[in-house]
């Protein structure tokens, strides 16, 4: 009888957590070890401890709490994009006002849960924002959408992009993942990622959601 190969291991989610509430860490800690397909390569209670320890950890996506002890996730954000521009950040946080949201994804997050968001959509957060998606809740969501209807005073972008960049940027605002505009565009990932890593040279922006604020301003 022919011995049959092993079989290859599903790829994993390596997770970073930066959480100063050691109970809620503990959870998510649990939630990421005990989800297939996740694995929490790092946990950390403070952003001076995320910004000395993560960069060596290189996680695929952080979930990061706005309120720590002393520099703001909001600004461990900014630190950890500079350090580990391939890294997706997403917000996890109680706070909903539309000050800190912008300020947040304005810092390079790519996605904001509030702290009651159930685990599976935590989850489906993180698969979403490690495969070019942009995750928020409906209440975020809904904030965002209002604050793109308001009049924005400032100059035009006067950046010259070609007609596909162009296009995967407008696919962008409209919400669709990586994967989406390779099918639309018949084009492969990794193109879809060259383009993207062109735009955001262009824009001077760390992240596909500052390229869209960027872009709709």
């Amino acid at each position: 009888m022919t011995k049959q190969p092993p079989k290859a291991e599903e790829p994993r989610i390596s997770v970073g957590i930066v959480e100063d509430d050691a109970i809620i860490r503990t959870s998510l800690i649990k939630l990421m070890d005990s989800t297939a397909g996740f694995a929490c390569v790092g946990a950390c209670g403070s952003a001076e401890e995320a910004i000395a320890k993560l960069p060596a950890l290189k996680p695929q996506v952080v979930l990061m709490d706005i309120h720590l002890p002393r520099a703001s996730g909001i600004e461990c954000t900014h630190r950890l994009k500079e350090l580990l521009p391939a890294t997706q950040i997403l917000i996890l946080t109680v706070y909903e006002d539309s000050e800190n949201i912008f300020r947040a994804l304005k810092a390079g997050a790519s996605g904001y849960l509030l702290k009651r968001s159930e685990p599976e959509d935590i989850i489906r957060a993180l698969k979403d924002v490690s495969d070019g998606g942009a995750p928020m809740t409906a209440r975020i969501a809904r904030k965002v959408v209002q604050s793109f209807s308001e009049p924005v005073h400032g100059t035009n972008l006067s950046v010259k992009l070609t007609e596909r960049e162009e296009e995967i940027l407008s696919m962008l605002a409209k919400g669709y993942a990586n994967k989406e505009i390779s099918d639309k565009m018949a084009v492969s990932m990794s193109t879809v990622r060259t383009h993207l890593r062109h735009i955001y040279d262009k824009l001077h922006v760390r992240s596909r959601t500052e390229a869209v604020l960027k872009f709709l301003k």
